[in-house]
C-alpha cells in the first residue's frame, strides 16, 4: 500500500515468457498490494513463467487484441480491490522501478491518471526507438494537442496509472479491442475532466520487445487521428460518438470484460 491506497500492477501479455522475469523483479513488491497478468493467447510460456513467479493470472482462449487484454486487466484489478491501478508491459521496453513515482502523483490527490512519456527528457531516441516511430509520434501528438485543445508531451506511451474513480468512471469498454484503445481511452480521460499528470520515462527497443510492425502502425496512426476528430466534433456538438457518451454499457464493474 502506499498512503492507505491499495496498488494494482496490471501487465496485458502476449508472447512474454522471455521479459517477464526481469519485468517482475524490478516491481516495487515493497508498496505493490498484487501482480496481474492477462495472458492473450501466448503461444509460448508466458503463463507458466507467470504462475511460478507466483502471479495472479488470467488466459485468454482466444487472442481479443491489445485493447481487449486491457479491458481484462482493469476489470481484474477493481474486482480485487485495487485503488490505483498501473499498467506495465511486461516486454520489458518500460521501467517498472517507476511505479512508485507514478502511484505518488495520485496519492497526492493532484492527478487521476499519469503518463511515463518517452518524449519528456529526450530519452526516446537513445533508448532505440526507431527514428520513423519516432517522428510519427511527434507529429500524432501535436495534431491530436492541436484539435483536442491539450499540451501532452505523448499519447502514445503504454505505461500509465489510473485512479479507481477514473476507472470506473471512463466508458472504456466502448474502446476499441486493437493498438488504439490507449488512445481512445485516455481521450475519453480527457472529455470527462481528469487531471492528467506525466512524467519523464526512459525506453528500451531490443528484439525481444514487443513492437508492432509499419503496416499496424500506419493502422493505428489513422486510428488516432479519427480519434481525435471524433473527440473534437463531440465536443464541439457537431457529432455525437458512443465514445465519450456516459451509460451503464460502456463502464466496468466488478469482474465486467473478465471473461477467459
Amino acid at each position: 500500500m502506499l498512503h492507505g491506497r491499495r496498488l494494482a500492477v496490471v501487465l496485458p501479455a502476449y508472447n512474454a515468457a522471455s521479459t517477464l522475469r526481469r519485468t517482475y523483479a524490478e516491481i516495487p513488491h515493497d508498496i505493490v498490494d498484487d501482480v496481474i497478468l492477462t495472458d492473450d493467447a501466448s503461444t509460448d510460456d508466458t503463463v507458466a513463467v507467470a504462475r511460478e513467479l507466483g502471479i495472479h493470472t488470467i488466459r485468454h482462449q482466444s487472442n481479443r487484441g491489445y485493447g481487449g487484454n486491457q479491458k481484462t486487466c482493469y476489470a481484474t484489478a477493481l474486482e480485487r480491490g485495487a485503488d490505483i491501478v498501473i499498467m506495465v508491459h511486461p516486454d520489458y521496453q518500460y521501467s517498472p522501478r517507476l511505479v512508485t513515482a507514478m502511484a505518488s502523483m495520485i496519492v497526492s490527490g493532484e492527478y487521476d491518471a499519469v503518463l511515463a512519456s518517452r518524449i519528456l527528457g529526450g530519452g526516446a531516441l537513445t533508448g532505440g526507438m526507431p527514428l520513423y516511430k519516432y517522428v510519427a509520434n511527434r507529429g500524432l501528438t501535436l495534431f491530436q494537442n492541436i484539435v483536442m485543445g491539450q499540451k501532452i508531451s505523448e499519447y502514445h506511451t503504454g505505461y500509465r496509472a489510473w485512479s479507481r474513480t477514473a476507472l470506473e468512471r471512463i466508458p472504456l469498454l466502448r474502446c476499441s479491442e486493437d493498438f488504439v484503445f490507449d488512445n481512445q481511452m485516455l481521450a475519453q480521460a480527457l472529455h470527462h475532466g481528469f487531471r492528467v499528470g506525466e512524467i519523464s520515462c526512459p525506453t528500451k527497443y531490443f528484439p525481444e520487445a514487443s513492437s508492432i510492425n509499419f503496416r499496424r502502425s500506419v493502422i493505428y496512426g489513422l486510428g488516432v487521428l479519427d480519434t481525435a476528430m471524433t473527440y473534437r466534433l463531440h465536443r464541439s456538438g457537431i457529432r455525437r460518438s458512443p465514445l465519450f457518451t456516459d451509460g451503464p454499457d460502456g463502464v466496468i464493474g466488478p469482474a465486467a470484460g473478465a471473461r477467459p
